[in-house]
């Protein structure tokens, strides 16, 4: 009887739930009418009032701890949106009309954290019917994405109607931090479009189920073997037994680091009086930056000229950028070996000699990416010299943009130049560092720095004669080699016919322009040569699909469809294959 009453509260709760949902889909998206004011205000109160109710029912009834914590947090928002209504009810002499009115942004900001632990559960609740985080690594994006559309479309989100394509070409860019644009982020979005798509890739750039499992942890207090295994290998850890500990470090450091970020952004800006919203436009831009996103509200990017010659706030963008890039991983693997440093020389007495804290991962990614960061400045500098950074007067102006350009195309997507007025050898060479990317389990995109690093390692083992790639005291196994050349096949295949299928539907359009174009959206890189605002429907759909299978990796969804289908435990005669 009881699990007859618990079920139909659920259903009944779940309907309330989606009632709520429409109702602030209406209230956020729609013009507001005076006319329907008061009844929309009583709407809200009746739903929220309601909602608490089931809440306080469904928590008692409840003997998980974990649901009955989620519950408690979700009765906390729901009376504190009902005390926020009676202060401001009583404040306005009870005209529940200005009272809702007078307080809207931050009631529907109430809202919106109750949903998102809504949200937390409904994900958690798919983990458990269906066993396979790659694909809801993926189903997640997928519907992300398609949610964002669907809100961009809302006629409060844009200044003038989009057609879907455009919202969910500028939803799929957002949610795999790429950057690329059909439409103006700074004049066809509004306030609140730009502030969708901000989500869109604060969530992407995370990942779903880093934020999932964030919540999972914060109201559970641990993790089990199974929860383990759903994210353990999008966060970027091998041990399984603390992965949601790890998933609650990665949101946290996401969240300092963005927040310091907007403050030296808000610093750096402060005297740019052409900026009319400098605290909204510090906070996307640092978020844009960490997330490596490349989306600004400025219609030129960061190549605007309020922006491109304030060296400080470009600074600080590379700085974000770096430690995007990096990923949570690698930066608390040093900062592990510099708090060692550290104690070591206030601390004589119990001085310790550090055993290999910095794991070969780590040694690799941080000098691939060194090596990239100084040979792509010195590369633009050189050759851009004469030409884009010619209108930087000083040396540091000059090395500034050039160290941007080196930072940004490998995964960011800001510019600083114009992008189209770059020499050949610069455009091809940006395109090669698109390609590169990242460092897996980052924020950022492309075949990732380490993949590229084993492959040119691999080059000089077999020059050598050696049957493993070998560095200092370790070798590095032939799987991690296996899957880098895995990767770097796939991503050229994917490239190739994309090149060619655009080729095929612009006509207008030159190779070298759909190349960078398609470059840039594999990579989740965000730069173009100014060709994607006129691409055709046909052309945005293969970006789209580029951008989607760019950031999600396409390797990764093959290895979790098709590896538990098929395992054998045999071997077969080996045979070897000539190859000049």
């Amino acid at each position: 009887m009881k699990s007859d009453l618990k079920n139909f509260l659920s259903k009944l709760y779940g309907f309330i739930d989606l009632s709520l949902i429409a109702f602030l889909v209406y209230d956020f998206g729609f013009t507001e009418n005076k006319e329907t004011a008061f009844q929309r205000g009583l709407t809200l109160m009746g739903v929220t009032l309601i909602l608490l109710i089931f809440s306080i029912i469904r928590r008692r009834l409840s003997s998980d701890h974990y649901t009955r914590m989620m519950f408690t947090a979700n009765i906390g928002i729901l009376i504190l949106i009902i005390i926020t209504i009676l202060i401001s009810w009583i404040a306005h002499g009870f005209d529940l009309v200005e009272a809702i009115s007078g307080i809207k942004t931050i009631i529907e900001i109430e809202l919106l954290g109750y949903f998102v632990l809504r949200l937390m559960k409904l994900i958690r609740k798919l983990y458990h019917y269906h066993y396979n985080p790659a694909i809801l690594f993926v189903g997640s994006f997928a519907l992300i994405a398609f949610t964002g559309a669907l809100l961009l479309m809302l006629p409060n989100a844009t200044t003038e109607s989009i057609s879907f394509i455009d919202a969910l070409f500028t939803a799929t860019s957002a949610v795999c931090v790429t950057g690329l644009i059909v439409v103006d982020t700074a004049h066809d979005f509004t306030f609140m479009g730009q502030s969708i798509i901000m989500v869109l890739f604060q969530l992407g750039g995370i990942g779903m189920l880093t934020f999932t499992s964030f919540f999972a942890y914060f109201f559970k207090g641990g993790s089990s073997f199974q929860e383990g295994l759903y994210v353990k290998d999008f966060v970027g850890i091998d041990n399984i037994s603390n992965v949601l500990k790890t998933a609650m470090r990665v949101v946290a450091f996401t969240f300092t680091l963005e927040f310091i970020g907007a403050i030296f952004i808000y610093i750096s800006v402060l005297g740019i009086p052409e900026l009319d919203n400098k605290i909204f436009f510090s906070i996307f831009h640092a978020i844009s930056a960490f997330c490596n996103a490349g989306f600004s509200i400025m219609s030129d990017g960061l190549y605007d000229t309020n922006l491109r010659f304030v060296y400080a706030f470009q600074w600080m963008v590379i700085v974000l950028i770096i430690f995007g890039g990096l990923g949570y991983g690698i930066v608390e693997n040093i900062m592990k070996y510099l708090k060692h440093i550290f104690q070591n020389l206030f601390n004589a007495e119990k001085r310790t000699t550090p055993v290999r804290m910095v794991t070969l991962n780590s040694k690799i990614v941080l000098v691939t990416s060194a090596i990239l960061l100084v040979v792509g400045t010195i590369f633009i500098s050189v050759f851009e010299y004469g030409n884009v950074l010619r209108e930087h007067s000083s040396w540091w102006g000059k090395f500034t943009t050039a160290g941007f350009t080196s930072v940004t195309t490998r995964t960011a997507g800001f510019n600083t130049v114009d992008v189209s007025a770059l020499s050949m050898p610069s455009l091809l060479f940006v395109m090669l560092l698109m390609w590169i990317g990242a460092s897996p389990a980052s924020t950022g995109g492309g075949i990732k720095t380490s993949t590229f690093a084993l492959a040119t390692l691999n080059i000089f083992a077999i020059i050598r004669g050696r049957q493993h790639i070998e560095i200092g005291t370790r070798r590095v196994s032939n799987d991690s080699v296996r899957r880098a050349f895995a990767i770097m096949s796939i991503s050229l295949i994917c490239i190739g016919i994309a090149i060619l299928l655009l080729l095929f539907f612009e006509k207008g359009f030159t190779l070298i322009q759909i190349g960078f174009e398609v470059f840039s959206a594999y990579s989740t890189v965000g730069l173009s040569m100014g060709i994607t605002g006129d691409l055709s429907n046909e052309g945005k759909a293969v970006v789209i699909a580029v951008m989607f299978i760019g950031r999600i990796g396409l390797i990764n969804l093959m290895i979790g469809m098709i590896r538990q289908l098929s395992v054998s435990f045999h071997e077969y005669p080996e045979e070897k294959i000539l190859i000049n």
